[in-house]
């Protein structure tokens, strides 16, 4: 696993500072997508109420030997830039195959026009092109799909650059 960043430890320092009901131990720190444009565009979704669910393929998660997200689990959310941004904890934890990840789902992650014909078209591509597996993409192939919660900043926060 990679070293904590002395920009993810001290943001995590300060949000534990806020709540001290945060674990102890600095949690992984990651950015949505592929690239930096992505990792933003996702992020600005997630910070706006509206982006609250992710989906990942099993297939990634083997070839990289990432740890699979757990329920209760915390995350330090990066941007573009992969400075640390927002704190998620994980809600709920699944894997379907692709071609049965749901509606709620799809409206879940946020993206494009929220609906599941969306979601299956610009995952398929994003597998396609940015899967770290070489089977890629394939309509059956096993997608972790996750929720979360927003634990910082709150709706009432307003982080300044200085914060993090």
């Amino acid at each position: 696993m990679d070293a904590v960043s002395p920009a993810v430890a001290a943001f995590w320092a300060a949000r534990r500072l806020e709540s001290r009901d945060l674990p102890v131990e600095v949690p992984l720190a990651w950015g949505f997508g592929a690239t930096p444009e992505h990792a933003d565009e996702l992020l600005a979704l997630v910070l706006n109420g509206v982006k609250d669910g992710t989906a990942s393929s099993l297939w990634d998660y083997e070839a990289t030997a990432e740890p699979l997200p757990e329920v209760g689990e915390h995350s330090v959310v990066l941007d573009g830039t992969g400075q640390p941004r927002a704190v998620i904890v994980t809600t709920d934890v699944r894997t379907v195959p692709f071609d049965r990840v749901d509606p709620e789902h799809a409206r879940a992650e946020g993206e494009g026009d929220r609906t599941l014909a969306y979601w299956r078209a610009s995952h398929e591509r994003y597998w396609r092109e940015h899967s770290e597996d070489p089977r890629g993409w394939a309509p059956d192939m096993p997608v972790v799909c996750e929720r979360f919660r927003l634990v910082w900043p709150t709706p009432s926060d307003e982080p300044t650059r200085s914060e993090s």
